[in-house]
C-alpha cells in the first residue's frame, strides 16, 4: 500500500524559520520580539500574503508570499498564533508560531495542527540570526479524533539509535490499521514536495521503529502515517542531532 502524504502545509510552517527583519530597536531581544510577534500574528491572520512582505527583507518577500499563498489554497481561513516565550540563556528570544486549519483534498476533509519554535537574535532592529528549535504537525482526515500518542525525542546524540513510537491510546479491537515512516529530505521540506510512504499492517497497538541518528550534528525530519477505519493521521516532527550531552540539556 502506498499513500501520498498531504504535506503542502509543511512548507509554509518551515518558511517562517528563515530570517525576517524586525521593525524595532536593537540591543534588547525581549521588547522587539513582543512587538514583532504581534505584527506577525496579525499579518498571518489577515489572509493577504502582501501583509507579510512588510516583515521580510527584499530577498525573502517573494518566497514567503508564494508559500503563504500555497498554504492558504490548501487551508483557507486558518487561524495563526504567535507567542513570545522565555529567552534562551544566550540571550536570544524565542517565538512559537502555531496554526490550525481545515482543508479538502482527494475528496477528504483534513484538519491541521502545526507548531514551530524559533530562536531569534535582533541587532539594530533587524533579525540577524535565527534557528529552528522545534517543529511538529498533526494532520487528520474525517471528523473522528482518534487519540494517539507520539513518543519522538526532540534531541538526540550523533550516531545514537533512538525510538519513534506512535501509539493508539485506545484498543483497536477488530479494526485493522496500517502505518509507515519516512525521513523527509531538506529538498522535500524546502520545495513542499509530497513524499510517498510505504504502509504495512500494524500490530501491538501502534507503530514502533528504531532509527539511526547521523554521525554529524544537524536536523532529522520524520513523517509518519497511520491509516485506520476512523481516518488517516499524518504527523511530522523534527529531531535535533547534537554532538554532546551539554547540548542535549541546552535544547
Amino acid at each position: 500500500m502506498r499513500f501520498s502524504v498531504r504535506a503542502a502545509f509543511l512548507g509554509m510552517v518551515c518558511a517562517l524559520a528563515i530570517p525576517l527583519p524586525v521593525l524595532a530597536a536593537g540591543g534588547v531581544a525581549s521588547t522587539p520580539a513582543v512587538g514583532y510577534g504581534s505584527r506577525l500574528e496579525m499579518a498571518l491572520n489577515s489572509g493577504d500574503a502582501k501583509d507579510l512582505t512588510y516583515l521580510t527583507g527584499p530577498d525573502l518577500s517573494s518566497t514567503v508570499q508564494r508559500r503563504y499563498d500555497r498554504f492558504s489554497t490548501e487551508f483557507p481561513a486558518a487561524i495563526w498564533s504567535v507567542d513570545v516565550m522565555e529567552p534562551l540563556v544566550d540571550g536570544r528570544s524565542r517565538l512559537q508560531v502555531s496554526v490550525r486549519g481545515t482543508g479538502q483534498a482527494d475528496g477528504l476533509d483534513y484538519r491541521l495542527e502545526a507548531s514551530q519554535t524559533i530562536a531569534v537574535r535582533i541587532e539594530a532592529g533587524v533579525m540577524v540570526e535565527e534557528e529552528l528549535l522545534e517543529e511538529h504537525s498533526l494532520l487528520r482526515s474525517g471528523t473522528a479524533d482518534l487519540p494517539i500518542t507520539l513518543q519522538i525525542p526532540k534531541t538526540v546524540l550523533t550516531g545514537s539509535r533512538y525510538d519513534i513510537d506512535v501509539i493508539f491510546d485506545e484498543p483497536l479491537g477488530q479494526a485493522v490499521a496500517a502505518g509507515g515512516l519516512i525521513q523527509l529530505t531538506p529538498e522535500q521540506r524546502l520545495e513542499q514536495r509530497r513524499p510517498t510512504i510505504q504502509l504495512a499492517p500494524l500490530g501491538g497497538g501502534g507503530l514502533f521503529k528504531q532509527v539511526q541518528a547521523p554521525q554529524r550534528s544537524g536536523i532529522q525530519s520524520w513523517a509518519v502515517m497511520l491509516v485506520h477505519p476512523d481516518g488517516v493521521i499524518t504527523a511530522t516532527q523534527q529531531v535535533r542531532v547534537v554532538d554532546t550531552e551539554a547540548q542535549l540539556a541546552r535544547y
